[in-house]
């Protein structure tokens, strides 16, 4: 009743809230007319006179290719992974990045530029200029519900730029990251229309999950699986600037006088923290200091560079972190080497992304080019938890890691055996100077992140800062009027939504002019902010590394309230001495959250990864006898056999050379957790990866021998709830050859996007005794999964 009698006294006061709607997009300055509002345009006719023959007919004239807007700029929009605004030197953090600082001294930085908290969301709202609920993009599609704000399917009716873009004259591309595809759509069945490909981008390089092993990745390029040398020196961020570089490089070979869109968007610096030793080492003994005093340096930095107002205060450290004094020296120790390793991690992708800007400039038009660098996508991220991570899949299946574990793998962190992550404290210090991190919607330090534009041939305040109030919903319109192009209000036959973003290229030239922005709701996982006229009111739900949740009451939830404009980093809480202010803007948050999709408030955590238990669309729902066949490589986690909590069989018919076999005959999950069904040594061996921690292993005593045999894994889940024990059994040809118990089992996912593969291990190991792929040597009739 409580939550009914707020939203109605919300709508009465409605009337205020006028500002809340966007503004109309000022017109396109390179073409004043615009471009077709209905796309795409109709069919090309001939409007000359035909005869009965060519002779008595005029001249024929072929339809002309769509040119784009008159000077129309080339833009390369680049996105980092889980980045805070403390984090790169150009906004005064640690990790150096010297081409932030380039694009920043010959271009603006905005200091007040805001995301969604969460990476799907940041991204979604990013390239259709609407909120991510509008969307239906509330969270990630791993946890997506049937609410209309959060299915994870992008509506129709919200288009993104770059198909306005590709549909006037642009050639478009997409490097790197895709966190916007729902899981069921994820796989080679399709559908493909919410792939990148489908979304506006001609050409697509890179993988279709929320983070991803940079040693060993899964990637597509369109729509066909990629498979990445084996060698020991590849690494998925300096392939991703090499496939961009090389795209860009072909595209304005071949058309020269027509403008792109690049879009790329490293998996870095999300988990896991894979970087080479040689980068790491640049960084030894750097943060011993610890985080708190890292934070203290970094606001000195900041003011230093101009990039917060000088009184600037630092926020005390977050409820629930440590004090760096409190810790012991091996703790110190290890954090500081965490940090060593993400640091390295920003440094190089930096790196990497000036090799794409350097290639860029020097083709034709690089001049007339738009560089928007934003430096996250949220806040930096805390899933590491309080001790840190060398499996962040831990995080997601509800299991907190003692510090005492993962010291002993100090020396290989970075590396391809661990899926790395920091500790919460060290996150909350890259967002300096503010509270929080990822998944904290409701504080500056989950939203607030570092942008940096630079168009050579048009900015003139070189290293200027912008401080106008900014959120990601307002790229897209400003690419709209930068590009002369006009949203669409019919995109492929259907009506569009209006944009709710509001360009900003207004403040290109004009550094003290006022901000359009007058309002912004903020909402993830329950943690809710309103900004409105300078002031911002915020409520905190649960912190980002509790993963398993208990009852609560949004009516019971605490809101804070700050004066932004004077307040840069919400230290002053005024909640106390201005409950009127404070009820006005709780208000405000009702009316947005009903007229964006934000409702029903959901506060789940761990749950909502069952996509049985949440009802999610799904290609084996209610199958209970699956027959992959060889050629099954990389299906994705959410189109592979539902292997936990339950009793399964899986039966693999093979046929084995003179000489016998060895390689993968099943696999699904990888490094993260999994299963492996193998012949090592021509012996069929069981492996079950309990996240990292244990891999308990089964395996024949004899090889089998040449000709067809019939091996077959029986997994007899104890029941009684998740994650329970089991029994193995290994049979050949219905003789049990190996067999034992699993005392506990993974209860929420194997992986972090790895899923089933027939005959190689496509991706990460699910062991370290084989190498990759381990293409099985043999031949494969089929494999059977029977589900209990």
């Amino acid at each position: 009743m409580k939550l009914i009698t707020a939203f109605f006294l919300a709508a009465v006061s409605a009337i205020s809230c006028e500002a809340a709607e966007p503004a109309p997009l000022a017109p396109a300055p390179t073409q004043p007319a615009g471009t077709p509002q209905i796309l795409p345009r109709p069919d090309s006719r001939f409007e000359g006179n035909v005869g009965r023959t060519y002779l008595e007919s005029d001249t024929p004239q072929f339809p002309q290719p769509v040119q784009a807007p008159k000077g129309a700029p080339n833009v390369v929009l680049i996105l980092i992974d889980d980045a805070g605004f403390g984090q790169f030197s150009t906004f005064g953090g640690g990790t150096p990045s010297p081409t932030m600082d380039k694009l920043a001294a010959e271009g603006l930085r905005y200091n007040r530029f805001h995301t969604t908290a969460l990476c799907s969301p940041t991204r979604a709202a990013l390239l259709t200029g609407r909120n991510h609920h509008s969307v239906s993009s509330g969270v990630i599609g791993e946890i997506a519900t049937g609410y209309d704000g959060y299915t994870s399917v992008i509506p129709r009716n919200a288009g993104t730029v770059a198909e306005a873009l590709r549909q006037n004259g642009y050639m478009t591309a997409w490097i790197g990251k895709n966190h916007n595809t729902p899981p069921w759509e994820s796989s080679a069945a399709g559908p493909f229309d919410r792939w990148p490909n489908g979304l506006g981008f001609d050409y697509f390089y890179g993988f279709n999950t929320g983070d991803m092993d940079h040693w060993n990745p899964r990637l597509h390029e369109n729509r066909n699986p990629i498979f990445v040398p084996k060698d020991g020196k590849y690494h998925l961020t300096t392939d991703l600037t090499d496939k961009a570089i090389a795209w860009v490089q072909k595209v304005k070979s071949i058309s020269p006088d027509q403008p792109y869109f690049l879009y790329v968007a490293p998996g870095a610096t999300h988990a896991p923290h894979h970087v080479s030793k040689e980068w790491i080492d640049k960084f030894k003994g750097q943060f011993d200091m610890g985080w708190d005093a890292y934070r203290e340096q970094t606001l000195a930095r900041q003011k230093k560079l101009g990039v917060v107002p000088q009184n600037t205060e630092l926020t005390p450290r977050s409820e629930g972190l440590p004090a760096w004094d409190s810790l012991n020296a091996d703790q110190k120790r290890l954090y500081a080497r965490m940090m060593e390793v993400f640091a390295a991690f920003g440094a190089h992708t930096d790196y990497e992304m000036g090799r794409i800007v350097d290639a860029v400039k020097k083709l034709p038009g690089g001049d007339n080019t738009v560089f928007i660098y934003i430096a996250g996508d949220n806040g930096a991220s805390a899933e590491g938890g309080l001790e840190g991570s060398i499996n962040e899949n831990l995080f997601f299946n509800g299991f907190p890691e003692k510090w005492q574990d993962n010291l002993k793998a100090i020396d290989e962190l970075g590396g391809p055996k661990h899926f790395n992550h920091f500790t919460a404290s060290w996150a909350h210090a890259m967002n300096t100077p503010f509270q929080w991190t990822k998944q904290v919607a409701s504080h500056f330090g989950g939203v607030r992140n570092p942008m940096i534009i630079s168009w050579p041939s048009h900015i003139k305040d070189h290293g200027g800062v912008r401080d106008q109030f900014l959120h990601v919903i307002d790229i897209a319109p400003t690419i709209y009027e930068l590009t002369g192009v006009t949203p669409p209000t019919m995109l492929n036959g259907v009506p569009q939504k209006p944009i709710e973003g509001i360009s900003f290229a207004y403040t290109f030239d004009a550094a003290p002019a006022k901000g359009r922005r007058t309002t912004q709701y903020f909402e993830m996982g329950v943690n809710r902010g309103i900004y409105h006229d300078g002031w911002m009111a915020s409520a905190l739900s649960f912190p980002p590394w509790q993963s398993v949740r208990g009852a609560f009451d949004p009516d019971k939830q605490k809101w804070e309230l700050y004066h932004i404009d004077e307040d840069f980093s919400q230290v002053k809480d005024l909640a106390a001495t201005n409950p009127e202010k404070l009820r006005q803007l709780q208000d405000l948050w009702w009316v947005q959250a009903s007229r964006y999709n934000v409702l029903p408030l959901d506060w789940r955590a761990t749950e909502r990864f069952n996509s049985e238990l949440m009802g999610r669309p799904s290609l084996i729902a209610g199958r209970k006898n699956l027959v992959y066949y060889p050629g099954v490589v990389g299906l994705p986690l959410s189109s592979s056999p539902p292997l936990l909590n339950k009793s399964w069989t899986i039966t693999a018919d093979v046929e084995l050379p003179e000489g016998g076999g060895n390689g993968m005959i099943a696999t699904e999950g990888g490094l993260e957790g999994g299963i492996g069904l193998y012949l090592r040594d021509g012996r069929p061996t069981f492996v079950y990866n309990f996240l990292s921690l244990e891999r308990p292993t089964f395996a024949a005593k004899d090889p089998l021998p040449k000709g067809k045999s019939q091996i077959a894994v029986k997994f007899d889940y104890d029941g009684g709830g998740i994650g329970k024990g089991a029994t193995v059994t290994l049979l050949v040809n219905g003789t049990k050859v190996a067999g034992g118990r699993l005392e506990r089992t993974v209860p929420a996912q194997f992986s972090l996007g790895e899923g089933f593969d027939v005959g190689m291990d496509h991706g990460s190991a699910v062991d370290f005794t084989y190498q990759l792929p381990f293409k099985f040597t043999g031949t494969i009739q089929e494999v059977r999964v029977e589900l209990k």
